[in-house]
């Protein structure tokens, strides 16, 4: 049985990235320069889905390119202990638990803006809205 080969468009739609996506990550080395037709076209194979599903889902994770690499390094060495995967997601989760705490007091503050501007703003012109007053200061 021969090898699956894909076009950019075939693996992009198989994967849910794009094709300027793809050739960004093969410009950056998160996916191996692929193999060509003698017309130059892009040929890609079943383990180059795989590998682009994988990075799609750290990057729906919000885990960074730089971390994706680290975790792609990992996931092809097996003799590298699981250990490292987890410091990288220890890592993720606490910047993760930072943004949610900035989220809540972003929320919070923007929830008093608009309750202010419900008490005080009467549909008057947008430029004097208290809620420009509360943002600069």
């Amino acid at each position: 049985m021969g090898r699956t080969v894909l076009t950019i468009l075939q693996i992009a739609k198989r994967t849910g990235l794009t094709a300027p996506t793809i050739r960004y990550y093969e410009e950056i080395g998160i996916l191996p320069e692929p193999e060509r037709s003698p017309a130059g076209q892009r040929r890609y194979s079943a383990s180059d889905v795989e590998r682009l599903t994988f990075v799609r889902r750290c990057r729906d994770f919000g885990f960074s390119l730089q971390q994706v690499r680290e975790l792609l390094g990992l996931r092809l060495s097996p003799a590298t202990d699981c250990g490292a995967v987890r410091t990288i997601s220890q890592s993720h989760l606490e910047a993760i638990d930072e943004k949610l705490r900035q989220l809540t007091e972003f929320r919070t503050q923007v929830a008093r803006f608009v309750q202010s501007c419900d008490q005080t703003c009467t549909g008057g012109p947008a430029t004097e809205c208290c809620i420009f007053e509360a943002i600069v200061g």
